[in-house]
């Protein structure tokens, strides 16, 4: 079955062919951090975008070796990092404000089983943190985050 991708931002090879589907939010808009699939009980399945920001160096390192623990406070915490769409602003504004050359990556929450916990972190808040590698074919996205008069401009229709 062939399939439409509409989205913002570009599909980094090596793509996932379940990557190129209509994302829609609840309310009928398109927006990056949901996907409709064909499947599940009433024929359509809505899944979940977490993101990661990386530094260049860290994006570039995982481009070259298709792998990565991580940041260096992932290494140290023992899993990687995710925020969702919702705290990905407060996460970039926390720890890395002014720091430009950013890379924001998107993944498929369901598509990381079981190695994907949901945990509850900053303000009681619940956040996806990954217990294995990051691998490239994780990736359904990366896009620049740039600074702009010292806050970073995440893609349109992220909240």
């Amino acid at each position: 079955m062939n399939s439409l991708f509409v989205g913002f931002g570009q599909i980094v090879p090596p793509f996932r062919p379940w990557s190129q589907r209509l994302k829609w939010t609840t309310s009928g808009e398109c927006a990056p951090y949901w996907f409709l699939i064909p499947g599940g009980s009433q024929g359509i399945t809505a899944i979940m975008l977490i993101y990661k920001i990386f530094r260049a160096d860290e994006w570039a390192a995982l481009q070259t070796t298709g792998e990565t623990d991580g940041a260096p406070i992932d290494v140290s915490d023992g899993f990687v990092h995710f925020s969702t769409a919702e705290q990905a602003a407060e996460t970039a504004a926390k720890h890395f404000a002014g720091a430009e050359n950013l890379t924001l990556l998107a993944c498929e929450s369901d598509a990381m089983g079981d190695t994907l916990k949901w945990e509850v972190s900053r303000g009681g808040a619940r956040f996806p943190h990954l217990y294995r590698k990051l691998h490239m074919t994780d990736v359904l996205w990366a896009k620049p985050l740039p600074l702009a008069n010292g806050k970073h401009q995440f893609p349109e229709g992220m909240e």
